[in-house]
């Protein structure tokens, strides 16, 4: 892990999952060294509720830095949220709904110059099956990651300590990862997270090829398949796994269900939100109208994709979204006749 993550040994704190980690980087900083949290405005839950309970409970100010309309953080809006207070700075490498690429390079060089005393955390999560994390992050002081996001076990996670940071912890006990984090280690997890990391660093070339050539074709497929389909981040460093959409006149709830008919699983948002009736705040951050952000579609590949899947993908939305525009499926589906209703 330590290898993978560019760090020492000593400084990989196991937990269980991407969540804990960055709930540990930021409540942890802010526990031990208050003053202002600043986060993207499209940053995963994880991140932001976390610097939200931070400044509810008073250890924080937060600050919010926006975003362009192609989902890249506004570099000049980030700049105005720097100054001497700031303990840490939250931003992820990989937007997990879009699958933009951020400017982790630009982001440091900002922090280091205008905030010389914050902690630079990167959610790695959704970055670790295309990229090498410890090149594009290695301005980051904390770096968190997820197994199940490159085929390890879920409840497994860990957050890398790249510099000597100064954390409080939020689990207290025994002096387990050097009193970082208190408790038995889910030893089976971590194993197994190691064994699919190494897996993920091995066949990242490959995979990343293939798949990126496989989301290229559906996203290709589906914007000349389906009217008023557009992709959210279009022209943008995306991972190869990201193809996320928005689709006029349809409710992404709505479509969810029919695809699921089909087999297809896909998602409105984050994949952690699915089910979850309100836009996605990724895209309204990207200045996405509410109506147009409630039609968003989230597909992903990863390394078990295959052409049939994205075949199945090409006939089964074009499908499900011409049936709700017609209003065809709600006779067909109770279910859906209650989502449309």
């Amino acid at each position: 892990m330590a290898e993978v993550l560019g760090t020492a040994p000593g400084d990989v704190v196991f937990t269980a999952g991407g969540t804990e980690a960055a709930n540990l980087a930021i409540l942890g900083r802010a526990r031990a060294a208050p003053g202002a949290v600043v986060v993207s405005a499209i940053e995963h839950h994880a991140v932001l509720r976390a610097a939200e309970a931070a400044a509810r409970s008073g250890m924080a100010e937060m600050r919010t830095a926006g975003v362009t309309p192609h989902g890249v953080v506004d570099l000049a809006g980030l700049a105005r949220c720097l100054d001497s207070d700031v303990s840490l700075v939250s931003v992820q490498l990989v937007n997990n709904e879009t699958g933009v690429l951020q400017p982790l390079d630009e982001v440091a060089k900002l922090v280091s110059r205008r905030a010389r005393g914050a902690v630079l955390h990167v959610d790695a999560v959704q970055a670790v099956p295309w990229y090498d994390v410890s090149q594009l992050a290695a301005g980051a002081d904390l770096v968190s990651i997820s197994a199940h996001k490159f085929g390890g076990p879920q409840g497994a996670g860990a957050l890398a300590f790249r510099r000597p940071v100064v954390l409080e912890p939020l689990v207290y006990g025994g002096p387990q990862e050097r009193d970082r984090r208190a408790g038995t280690h889910n030893v089976a997890g971590i194993v197994g997270m190691a064994a699919a990391l190494r897996a993920a660093v091995r066949d990242r070339a490959t995979a990343s090829a293939r798949v990126g050539r496989l989301r290229d074709e559906l996203c290709a497929g589906l914007l000349a398949r389906v009217p008023g389909a557009r992709q959210t981040a279009a022209g943008q460093a995306l991972a190869p796994g990201h193809c996320h959409l928005v689709i006029d006149g349809v409710e992404s709830e709505a479509l969810l269900v029919l695809l699921d008919e089909h087999g297809v699983a896909a998602s409105a948002g984050a994949a952690c939100a699915s089910g979850a009736m309100e836009p996605s705040h990724v895209l309204l951050a990207m200045g996405f109208p509410a109506e147009q952000a409630l039609g968003a579609l989230r597909l992903t590949l990863g390394h078990t994709s295959s052409r049939a899947d994205v075949e199945l993908a090409l006939v089964a939305v074009p499908d499900a979204v011409a049936r709700l525009r017609t209003g065809a499926a709600a006779s067909q589906s109770p279910v859906l006749a209650e989502v449309v209703r």
